[in-house]
């Protein structure tokens, strides 16, 4: 009877649960990957809302492992004496970033975020200045 046993026995008794591992480390990645925004990637925030920014989106995307971030055309710069992007992270950490219009009337349109920003959860225009919010708009999820 112990030959019969020995003998039912599959070729690989650890098959069963290398596969079980292998399926749930599949799954842990993909999960983890699901919320990492991967090149070529783009993400759009809601329109700009606030006392004097009530127009345009952001976009973002990744270039050479950076967040990269581009106001859209129907963007409008406020008439203020110093607006500013700003960033705030899905932590509520805010960073002042680029001044929206430099030197010679040129525009900064598009930004690259540095890279101790974890992630981006909303993009503001802030007044250096005034030391005012004058607009805000949201990702629907951090990036």
């Amino acid at each position: 009877m112990l030959r019969r046993v020995l003998k039912a026995r599959p070729a690989w008794p650890g098959l069963a649960v290398l596969t079980i591992a292998a399926l749930a480390l599949t799954n842990v990645v993909a999960r983890g990957l699901d919320g990492m925004t991967v090149p070529g990637d783009a993400h759009t925030t809601r329109v700009f809302k606030g006392a004097k920014v009530n127009a345009g989106t952001v976009t973002h995307t990744m270039k050479d492992g950076r967040h990269v971030l581009t106001w859209s055309d129907d963007f409008v710069i406020p008439d203020t004496p110093a607006p500013h992007w700003q960033v705030v992270d899905s932590s509520g950490n805010v960073y002042l970033l680029q001044r929206l219009k430099i030197k010679d009337d040129k525009l900064n349109r598009t930004i690259t975020v540095p890279s101790y920003v974890r992630d981006i959860a909303r993009v503001q225009i802030w007044c250096a200045w005034a030391e005012a919010l004058l607009g805000e708009a949201s990702f629907d999820r951090p990036v």
